[in-house]
């Protein structure tokens, strides 16, 4: 394993945790953003192309949309 596959599953490892404590709603759904990044880069390493594309677009993209749209219809955070 190099050193940036490390440093990758490090950023995960407390990227899932730090979701998992915090109590700011919007700062967990950032926090989930990253972890999912940092999951697309761990697919294109493994050589998953597809993979990779879907977590990114998907994991980061539709999926925080609409925990934060979600949040903003609850009224947790302000225009």
């Amino acid at each position: 394993m190099t050193i940036f596959n490390i440093l990758i599953i490090i950023i995960m490892i407390i990227g899932a945790i730090a979701s998992a404590y915090t109590k700011n709603l919007l700062a967990a759904v950032i926090i989930f953003m990253v972890y999912s990044l940092m999951m697309a880069i761990v697919w294109q390493q493994l050589n998953a192309p597809d993979l990779a594309i879907t977590e990114a677009s998907v994991g980061a993209g539709i999926t925080s949309i609409l925990f934060i749209l979600a949040l903003r219809r609850m009224r947790m955070i302000k225009k």
